[in-house]
């Protein structure tokens, strides 16, 4: 039976494409670069959706590049992870994924020092209490009375304590004084530190990159090519290709927002092993 126009599928937002057909062709293909590549073009189609949800979380202390790249990072487990055998829509069990991702790096990365889950759930505890206390008594509450409240063990209320000061640190500029009678100034905190080999970094990400790039399209690893170690602009390689500068941009944009999010979705993987 052919379908009209208002028997499609309909779906609760516009970034929601109709992928159903491509994700049963995805669960049927053996891992390979075929199946690599539909993940890529499935993840490039839904990446709209994944910087709406990316949205939702901006003003709340991070960039909206990080917010774009950790939500498509959460994509591409989507795409990994779903079975289209469920019976679940893509877009139902992409959004939780995404979502979830988003909330893990605000929980985890937004410390100025890291700290496990559970030091994180003492912190909240001791807080709690420690600001019932000195509003109740108008003046800083002793440790034993934050552990009674907070019905922790002095232990953990000490480990609570030090985690308060994890959001905050202390700025490089920050002045260090001399142990002497004259306390005098030596310099910023910055003064200790060595420099930054930019050089060494750069070496790192060419190589980490390098296999991604070769699971590009032979067309979009040309652009890229002609675009980063060229220097060309997206107009003369619109020119050169015949197609349009927008789509030059376009595929840049996909292409670069897919390789940062393999890069980081890999990451925790390969550190498990290390």
């Amino acid at each position: 039976m052919v379908m009209t126009p208002r028997m499609k599928q309909k779906h609760s937002h516009d970034d929601a494409p109709d992928t159903a057909a491509d994700f049963r062709r995805l669960s049927a293909l053996p891992e390979g670069p075929p199946k690599e590549h539909l993940r890529q073009s499935l993840a490039t189609a839904w990446l709209p959706m994944s910087d709406r949800l990316a949205g939702r979380y901006r003003n709340r202390g991070e960039s909206w590049e990080d917010l774009r790249q950790v939500a498509a990072v959460g994509l591409v487990k989507a795409v990994k992870g779903y079975d289209p055998g469920r019976g679940t829509p893509f877009e139902g069990y992409a959004v939780p994924t995404i979502e979830g991702e988003i909330k893990r790096h605000f929980r985890d990365c937004m410390w100025a020092v890291h700290v496990p889950r559970r030091v994180q759930e003492l912190r909240s505890r001791v807080r709690e209490a420690y600001l019932s206390l000195d509003a109740a008594d108008g003046h800083a509450p002793t440790a034993a009375a934050v552990a009674e409240r907070a019905l922790l063990t002095e232990e953990e209320t000490a480990v609570g304590l030090a985690a308060l000061e994890s959001f905050s640190s202390l700025s490089l500029d920050a002045g260090q004084r001399g142990g002497g009678e004259d306390n005098t100034m030596l310099g910023s905190m910055a003064d200790t530190l060595g420099d930054v080999d930019t050089g060494v970094d750069l070496v790192v990400d060419r190589e980490a990159v390098k296999p991604l790039i070769r699971r590009l399209s032979e067309r979009e690893r040309m652009i890229l090519y002609m675009r980063f170690f060229q220097d060309r602009t997206q107009s003369s390689i619109a020119s050169d290709l015949g197609i349009s500068q927008m789509h030059v941009s376009r595929l840049i944009s996909t292409s670069c927002s897919w390789i940062r999010a393999q890069i980081m979705a890999e990451s925790p993987a390969r550190a498990a092993q290390n």
